[in-house]
């Protein structure tokens, strides 16, 4: 087929007519004239049996020679079984997807198919899931350890080494519980983007047996009564301020989770009845607990002091938020019972262990504990049973703890029907 057959002077000087009028440069090549006066570059090829056409520029910003040049790249594509219209597309596409990313960066969001992109997705998918602070921690580990390394990677180009070598670190530090934490949730983002099409298979699944087992961390408590009875002592003997002394000495007696205990509000105390209602974050319930002769005393005794405020048992830098949740820790350290030996939360297992032993219904424990069911219904039921037994054990409880703490005869006790 004759190639260029008319010169650029023809085409600058084309005039339009009523309707579409071209003008053909041969091979393929022509101008489509538009009413009006719009001059378009067309170039028309066969490709699988099909007739297309390819838009080639405008003129004059698109010049006969460019015109010509893109037409004959076109036809080298075409005799090698090329589209040029899907590499035009491939190429708009690239463009359009460059210039979004280059948006997206300024904005400070993540790149669009990128590891960040999907993972930040599959995080908003499960968000109602989970609690809000467990929802934070697992945002934040993407953020420290997977986000620098991966997170602008395309994620179908990440490899196995890639996640190993991120995770690598973490397992040098012997944090080996974050390390399982990490790769599970790496895992599932993979598996959020195989079933959404971006990726065929999870590479984080060959990392996971590189990663070693964590041994099972028990916190330390005293369960001996002999024991206890030296820690009551202490406890009693303990100078530091007097918001700290008081939720020290309330811990072995409520033996709720540390964390609840800094938080308790004084709205949720209820000295008539001698309660104190609060919702669990963990267990998500509505939770009672019945507060012994021995409690009711210590929180009447702190309320001058720290009742016109929210809290209980208020942060020392007066800046409206709860006891740090190291004090009590801090404390026990003081006393000169290390991490090894007794911790906060370890109060719970103290009363666990001896209120077992003493005969207390093992039901009864367990919703002291607040170690409940989940299930909306099953929770609202349970909350409240078994309450009036667990208010003869509390106060039993106290009354042992009294006795352990006096140096009185250490004899486990059976509780009364």
């Amino acid at each position: 087929m004759a190639k260029e057959l008319l010169t650029d002077t023809t085409f600058r000087n084309a005039k339009p007519d009523e309707k579409d009028k071209r003008l053909n440069d041969g091979g393929g090549l022509y101008m489509l004239i538009k009413p009006n006066g719009a001059k378009w570059w067309r170039f028309d090829y066969t490709i699988k049996g099909k007739r297309k056409t390819l838009s080639v520029g405008v003129y004059p910003t698109t010049g006969l020679a460019d015109a010509r040049r893109k037409a004959q790249e076109a036809r080298v594509n075409v005799a090698n079984g090329i589209d040029p219209s899907a590499i035009k597309k491939d190429i708009k596409t690239d463009q359009k997807l460059t210039a979004e990313n280059e948006k997206r960066l300024d904005s400070g969001l993540p790149i669009i198919n990128s590891f960040e992109h999907v993972a930040r997705d599959w995080l908003a998918s499960i968000a109602h899931k989970v609690r809000g602070v467990t929802h934070q921690k697992k945002i934040r580990r993407f953020e420290l350890h997977a986000f620098p390394a991966i997170g602008r990677m395309a994620i179908g180009d990440i490899k196995s080494p890639d996640i190993f070598s991120l995770i690598k670190p973490v397992i040098a530090k012997n944090e080996l519980e974050t390390a399982h934490r990490l790769h599970s949730e790496i895992s599932a983002a993979f598996s959020y983007a195989i079933a959404h099409g971006f990726i065929d298979y999870d590479p984080a699944q060959a990392v996971a047996a590189q990663i070693p087992a964590q041994k099972a961390k028990h916190r330390a408590a005293l369960t001996e009564p002999k024991d206890v009875a030296q820690l009551l002592r202490d406890i009693y003997n303990y100078q530091g301020t007097f918001v700290v002394q008081c939720a020290l000495k309330l811990s072995p007696l409520l033996f709720q989770r540390p964390g609840e205990i800094r938080q308790m509000e004084w709205k949720d105390v209820d000295f008539d009845t001698k309660e104190w209602r609060y919702f669990v974050t963990k267990t998500e319930v509505l939770h009672i607990v019945p507060l012994s002769t021995q409690a009711v005393a210590i929180l009447e005794e702190i309320k001058p002091l720290t009742g016109s405020g929210r809290y209980a048992f208020p942060s020392s830098r007066g800046d409206g938020r709860p006891m740090s949740d190291g004090t009590i820790i801090t404390a026990l350290k003081t006393l000169g019972y290390s991490s090894d030996v007794m911790t906060a939360h370890g109060f719970r297992t103290t009363a666990s262990t001896l209120l077992n032993e003493q005969g207390w219904g093992a039901d009864a424990i367990e919703r002291q504990l607040c170690h409940m069911p989940r299930d909306a219904v099953r929770a609202a039921y349970n909350r409240a049973q078994y309450l009036d037994e667990r208010r003869r054990m509390m106060q039993s409880w106290a009354d042992y703890l009294d006795g352990l703490k006096a140096g009185g005869a250490v004899v486990p006790f059976k509780k009364v029907g």
